[in-house]
């Protein structure tokens, strides 16, 4: 219903609200709240070992959790209350007595508790409160109508992004997306040469290059501290042999004759995608591929209303779309771009063959050929 409506004289007077609309609303923005609030006590159950000691999904009381990880008694209850209330933590009430133990299901522990786990989504906490570390400056940049560029964020950021997709990675990269590519497979088994374009902390190229060992990856990427941690974490996986991480933008990386170039969730943020693809084309070998992997968004409003869609329409308006405004061109395809417009991307680049190769129900991979 307009909040508005026009008289027959002609003059606007306000709408009546419709109350069961307005209840729902009030309902799902009280829901929010909480859901914005709890955020920061996910992040302090990780930081405190909270999840941690909950790991075995065995009943645990709050004096028990509080003597475990060190704490005051009236913080652990009130954490673990907080985390009931949400349906992160599982309770028995003592009928008789009233008293309450607390313990994880195995699927809230893969969640919050296994860092290993494909469902693990600790780190998209971490992004959430790097959103709110850097919003002062974001605003002024919307004001003055700039770009905030990814190095400017709080490093927040950069955990959190690095934690957030590895489960993706690791559970999907090696088992359906690099067979989904015509003939790559064989290639990186044999011995490839790869490029891994935006690499930020290297999750993807590490995981590559630890089943790929005859193969050689290179990570490229200007933001120098991501590069930094990402050759450390090459080093603790054991890939420092056939792994090299290098500072340089989408469209000036060195190198030619590459078998395989990789832009995992990272070409809606570039300023020129465009021109980031044609450098790409330019890199290749004859016979070689563009993998790209990008958020399964549709390719219009309609198709992304939904949970997913609000993740990354919010995401992209507070780190994506900056990231891309603070860049030459300024394309800010935005995370929900959709296959329609990436197409159109690659075949201005000058690729001819475009196809979806796979899709999970947050990515699709899409497979570029010259």
């Amino acid at each position: 219903m307009s909040a508005t409506q026009a008289t027959p004289s002609g003059t606007r007077q306000q709408a009546e609200p419709d109350m069961a609309r307005l209840d729902t609303l009030v309902f799902q923005a009280v829901t929010d709240v909480g859901a914005a609030l709890n955020g920061a006590l996910v992040l302090l159950g990780t930081d405190l070992g909270f999840w941690s000691a909950m790991s075995d999904c065995r009943p645990i009381s709050a004096a028990e959790l509080a003597a475990t990880c060190q704490v005051p008694e009236p913080y652990a209850n009130q954490w673990l209350s907080a985390q009931a209330a949400s349906g992160y933590v599982d309770t028995d009430i003592d009928q008789q007595t009233g008293a309450v133990m607390f313990r994880l299901s195995p699927e809230q522990a893969m969640i919050f508790s296994d860092p290993d786990s494909p469902a693990y989504l600790a780190g998209g906490y971490h992004i959430v409160r790097s959103v709110y570390e850097d919003l002062p400056r974001i605003e002024e940049a919307m004001r003055e109508g700039h770009g905030f560029g990814w190095h400017e964020h709080d490093a927040e950021l950069f955990l959190g992004t690095e934690q957030f997709f590895r489960p993706g990675y690791r559970t999907h990269l090696l088992e359906e997306w690099l067979p989904a590519l015509d003939g790559v497979h064989d290639a990186l088994t044999a011995g490839a040469k790869v490029a891994d374009v935006g690499c930020g902390h290297g999750v993807s190229t590490s995981v590559m290059a630890q089943r790929y060992p005859a193969s050689t990856f290179t990570g490229f990427d200007y933001h120098q501290a991501s590069l930094d941690r990402a050759t450390a974490l090459a080093a603790e996986q054991g890939v420092a042999g056939n792994t090299e991480f290098l500072k340089a933008r989408a469209d000036d990386y060195p190198g030619s004759d590459y078998d395989l170039i990789c832009f995992f969730d990272c070409l809606h943020d570039m300023g020129d995608p465009v021109g980031a693809l044609e450098h790409a084309r330019s890199a290749l070998a004859p016979d070689g591929t563009v993998m790209l992997v990008e958020p399964r968004a549709g390719d219009s409003l309609a198709d992304n209303m939904n949970p997913v869609g609000r993740v990354f329409y919010a995401a992209s308006t507070m780190i994506c779309t900056p990231s891309s405004l603070a860049q030459d061109v300024g394309a800010a395809l935005g995370a929900q771009a959709g296959e329609a417009r990436l197409r159109q991307a690659a075949e201005l680049a000058g690729f001819t063959r475009f196809r979806r190769a796979t899709e999970t129900p947050v990515n699709m991979v899409l497979e570029l050929r010259p």
